[in-house]
């Protein structure tokens, strides 16, 4: 992945584009809703080890598809908006799992909180390890405690916040422009991170919608 923090390209079907070439917004909003609402309903009372498989996978195998485009609309405080970041993170880890590594164990040496133990990575993480540990907590979101599965990844990304801000002061005597875009992925990881807490604070009083 590179310095900037990037959605990966969409390409809509057409029918996709038919439904909602009008951009009405609360039409969107309703299907994002209702789409993310009935795929988690639908995968928690499932029995089938492979629907849960081929879920966790789908976003790593055939990419962001129509209704991650649909989702990454929503605000963080919704359903749609908090499963968008859940995918987007296990999306931008897969892609680059070893500059994830470098600045997920820069941050847990340099940060003096608890999220590394929250966030559950082995210490040292390797790449290979940090992608099962994505894949791990996006499981969890769909057959575990879904605030859980957020909290998780909040402090995952506030892991990799951490290191990438220290790693981007490393460079910034040297190479300002790379310690640019590692400050502007620190900024955006740590935004993610006060969307997917606050979007476990209201899956907890069932305000998660």
């Amino acid at each position: 992945m590179t310095d900037e923090f990037r959605k990966p390209v969409f390409r809509p079907s057409d029918a996709f584009d038919r439904l909602f070439a009008s951009e009405d917004p609360a039409e969107v909003s309703r299907a994002a809703h209702a789409t993310a609402a009935t795929l988690l309903a639908r995968v928690r009372e499932s029995e089938d080890p492979e629907i849960v498989d081929r879920l966790i996978g789908f976003a790593t195998t055939h990419g962001i598809d129509d209704i991650a485009q649909l989702w990454s609309r929503m605000p963080a405080k919704s359903l749609p908006g908090a499963l968008w970041r859940l995918y987007l993170m296990q999306v931008s880890i897969h892609q680059d799992p070893q500059t994830a590594s470098l600045l997920y164990e820069r941050g847990r040496n340099e940060l003096r909180t608890v999220d590394a133990v929250v966030a559950g990575a082995p210490a040292p993480a390797s790449p290979e390890e940090l992608v099962g540990l994505i894949d791990t907590i996006l499981r969890g979101a769909f057959t575990g405690d879904f605030a859980v599965a957020l909290d998780r990844t909040a402090s995952f990304c506030r892991v990799q916040a951490s290191g990438a801000t220290h790693i981007a002061d490393d460079y910034e005597p040297t190479e300002p422009e790379r310690a640019t875009g590692l400050t502007s992925r620190a900024n955006r990881l740590s935004a993610f991170a006060e969307d997917l807490t606050l979007a476990a604070r209201l899956w907890r009083r069932d305000d998660l919608v």
